[in-house]
């Protein structure tokens, strides 16, 4: 059973909670944006569905800061490092992005890192903020240890974004958002609250032998007895080196450019109890117009995807695909209908609720 919620309805709802969980109203309503834009998107393992696990039970345990508070470290006309002090990902990612974007302005280019930071949700965002301002949008995030190494079975790597959103001539931007393993942890929450099983060759155990209960493996990921794959899947075959190898450039972008944690670093535990992620990110702003004109790089970008999707399509195959366009598609119908919430989500939104007192959402659970 599924019920729609509209999109506007949600964030509101977000929003709340967080203001409740002890956000500045300001901070709360950047969160609840980035959230709800991944569910416009169709990006559900990024959306509310991480509202209660990742960000309001790290508040309680104590591990995430709802007061972020940021500081320049260092920074040059064309660079920055930031500290986001164990505060919220978006809220330090969000200005990071608009530093690279000023930057860019003026001279070009802007290029930001994080240190000390936590979830900040679909890496996306930050790219069509800098999209939406004529340029190419391009970050990363490191993350908890998930992904084995080509021929591995210990989950050393995060499942670490390298993301690019560029502008188009068309209604929608090429949108590249997605993670260096073959799949990521979001997903796997999603499906075990969807009740589904995941595919073989997701998720490897420490006899290299995939796993496809999505409620163990989330156990499994935290325990070490299961590893993600990368991009390209086991062993060398069908190229799951290439994943690794992009996973650890995110890597040492996100932590070798701030002196931050990395692989091991990054579980959230210390002698066994619960400790800040402290995770590191980068982010890059270009300024088309210091190459071509606006225009042009639009109609090109937009010739080029056109004659991808218009080539000789694989035997019954519908159509093909460029990236962003199935997430375009997706906006439009959750913009008109809203979105889906399955009844295991709707559940935990009710307990976050009542537990954060916002009668005014009552409704939703009627």
């Amino acid at each position: 059973m599924e019920k729609y919620i509209k999109l506007e309805e949600l964030e509101k709802f977000c929003t709340a909670a967080l203001v409740k969980a002890g956000l500045p109203e300001s901070d709360a309503k950047i969160v609840a944006d980035v959230l709800i834009t991944a569910d416009k998107l169709g990006i559900d393992s990024h959306g509310i569905n991480r509202l209660k696990p990742i960000y309001l039970d790290r508040i309680k345990d104590g591990i995430l800061n709802p007061l972020t508070k940021i500081d320049i470290i260092k920074e040059s006309p064309t660079t920055a490092l930031l500290d986001a002090n164990n505060g919220m990902g978006h809220v330090v990612s969000k200005t990071a992005m608009q530093m690279c974007i000023d930057k860019a302005n003026t001279y070009g280019m802007g290029m930001a890192t994080v240190r000390n930071s936590s979830h900040y949700g679909i890496a996306g965002y930050y790219g069509l903020m800098a999209e939406k301002s004529g340029m190419i949008g391009i970050t990363g995030t490191n993350a908890r240890p998930s992904i084995a190494p080509t021929f591995g079975v210990e989950n050393m790597l995060g499942t670490n974004p390298l993301t690019f959103v560029m502008p188009t001539d068309e209604e929608f931007p090429f949108f590249l958002d997605c993670a260096t393993a073959v799949s990521q942890r979001g997903k796997f929450e999603y499906y075990a609250k969807s009740g589904k099983e995941l595919p073989k060759g997701w998720v490897i155990d420490k006899n290299g032998q995939s796993k496809t209960n999505a409620t163990e493996v989330l156990e499994d990921l935290i325990s070490g007895r299961a590893a993600l794959t990368p991009l390209g899947g086991i062993g060398e075959d069908t190229a799951g080196y290439k994943g690794y190898g992009y996973a650890t450039v995110v890597e040492i972008l996100s932590a070798a450019l701030q002196t931050g944690n990395f692989l091991k670093a990054l579980t959230g535990f210390e002698n066994g109890k619960k400790v800040p992620y402290r995770l590191g990110h980068f982010f890059i702003a270009v300024k088309i117009e210091n190459f071509v004109g606006l225009n042009e790089f639009q109609k090109t970008t937009g010739d080029i995807l056109r004659e991808l999707r218009n080539s000789e399509k694989m035997p019954g195959a519908e159509r093909i695909y460029t990236a962003g366009e199935k997430e375009y598609i997706e906006s439009c119908k959750r913009t008109e209908k809203g979105v889906p919430i399955n009844k295991i989500l709707l559940d935990e939104m009710q307990s976050i609720s009542e537990e954060y007192e916002l009668n005014e959402f009552k409704y939703f659970f009627e």
